[in-house]
């Protein structure tokens, strides 16, 4: 369904590699922040942002979480960075069925970076001490679309990876407790 165009502020956090030294402290405060409760633990699985490193080499590549998708996508391609070989599934930023990066550790969910939601900036931005990490802010006319909800895309999930018959029998446990 086709929306009205509106003018939207985009934020978008832009990375620049050449000053990004691997200290992977904005996955550190990244999985602390969406700790349950926040700031209770530390695991760089559940962080909204990866780093591919390659220390020998001095390459550093921030990765933050984008939007979920639920099929593989055709592109393969390869990328070579000071001689290294790089597979392109691992820039995206996409959570997709082919890769377990970006996902939930224990139920398998999509991550999906949101600028630290409740915060002036995302944290990254803010403990990245070497720039590598800076909020932009843009703004963009865009149709508005109907988006699919959280819990729609959680369920989605989870019935792929469990099947429908165990996700409603999961549900009727649950509601049966509650």
């Amino acid at each position: 369904m086709q929306g009205e165009k509106k003018k939207k502020i985009v934020k978008t956090i832009k990375v620049d590699v050449d000053k990004c030294n691997g200290c992977r402290a904005c996955e550190l405060i990244c999985s602390a922040f969406h700790a349950t409760p926040k700031y209770s633990s530390n695991n760089p699985a559940r962080a909204r942002i990866r780093l591919i490193r390659d220390p020998l080499r001095d390459v550093y590549v921030p990765v933050y979480a984008g939007e979920y998708t639920p099929a593989e996508c055709a592109g393969r391609d390869k990328y070579i960075i000071d001689g290294k070989e790089y597979d392109e599934c691992a820039f995206c930023r996409a959570s997709c069925p082919s890769r377990d990066e970006f996902k939930e550790p224990d139920s398998g969910l999509p991550l999906k970076c949101d600028m630290c939601e409740g915060e002036d900036e995302p944290l990254c931005v803010k403990v990245c001490l070497a720039d590598a990490l800076v909020l932009e802010e843009r703004e963009e006319e865009v149709e508005e679309e109907e988006e699919q909800e959280e819990l729609e895309i959680g369920l989605e999930s989870l019935t792929k990876k469990h099947g429908v018959q165990k996700v409603l029998d999961a549900i009727a446990r649950m509601s049966k407790q509650g």
